[in-house]
């Protein structure tokens, strides 16, 4: 595989959470301006010191389970057009559970890696009983002979999970993940630290947390092998350049 976080230490990867795609029951701009807006937050992320950017069809909630074909043109074209304007690697995640949608981007926009939600097992989630993806995403990737790697959740929030976190972690190795996610209990919620603990204990894969880190608490976290930020860098919204640098100088700071 590509090794999208080899030679980073503990990288930042800073989300693009994509305005209502045309399709969903939100849908209000049009594609053009959901573009322009994200290849603007992507370049603010980029340009505050983010290692990594990640497109995410963020504002389509209420969520399918797997996208329809006009999501997956949409989301298609953001992430090219994303790849296209920074100078970091870029990756892709298909809300609520299209891991293999997600890789066919990744692959056809030139991005590197993908995050799935449930890779093994299952959760209920507020979309229902979500199911792992983990075989029919590898074979995908065989078939394509793509080099994207795949950055997979534990324990995804917004869900309960029959399995703990260490059979989790075992399940998503076992399933051939490239990296762990921990995460808090929904969107913007911190994950507990040891939760991390037991996860760097367990996995023989880089392990990344994925919800509320900020520059006050990324110490709390500096075991991690790196960080997914979404809500905590955007300011009424929006992606603010001064939260990114200031969570940039604290990750810095563990060093």
């Amino acid at each position: 595989m590509v090794g999208v976080l080899d030679g980073m230490r503990k990288p930042l990867i800073g989300m693009v959470h994509l305005a209502p795609l045309p399709g969903s029951v939100r849908s209000a701009l049009p594609l053009a301006g959901v573009v322009r807006l994200a290849v603007q937050e992507a370049g603010t992320l980029a340009d505050g010191g983010c290692d990594a950017v990640m497109v995410e069809n963020y504002g389509d909630a209420p969520f399918a389970k797997r996208i329809g074909p006009e999501t997956i043109a949409a989301l298609a074209l953001a992430t090219r057009e994303v790849v296209g304007a920074v100078r970091v690697p870029v990756g892709v995640n298909a809300l609520r559970n299209d891991a293999p949608a997600a890789l066919a981007i990744a692959h056809a926009a030139d991005a590197r890696f993908f995050r799935c939600n449930v890779w093994s097992g299952s959760a209920w989630t507020d979309q229902g009983l979500v199911e792992g993806c983990a075989r029919e995403t590898l074979d995908l990737r065989r078939r394509l002979g793509a080099q994207v790697e795949a950055l997979t959740d534990a324990h995804v929030k917004h869900a309960s999970h029959p399995t703990s976190l260490e059979q989790a972690l075992h399940d998503n190795e076992r399933n051939l993940c490239d990296a762990h996610i921990v995460t808090g209990a929904r969107t913007g919620g911190a994950a507990e630290p040891a939760d991390l603990a037991l996860a760097k204990r367990t996995a023989r894969k880089p392990v990344l947390v994925g919800s509320g880190i900020t520059a006050g608490n990324i110490g709390s976290f500096r075991d991690a092998d790196g960080f997914i930020v979404g809500t905590s860098l955007q300011r009424d919204g929006r992606v603010d350049a001064k939260l990114v640098e200031e969570l940039v100088r604290a990750r810095n700071a563990l060093r």
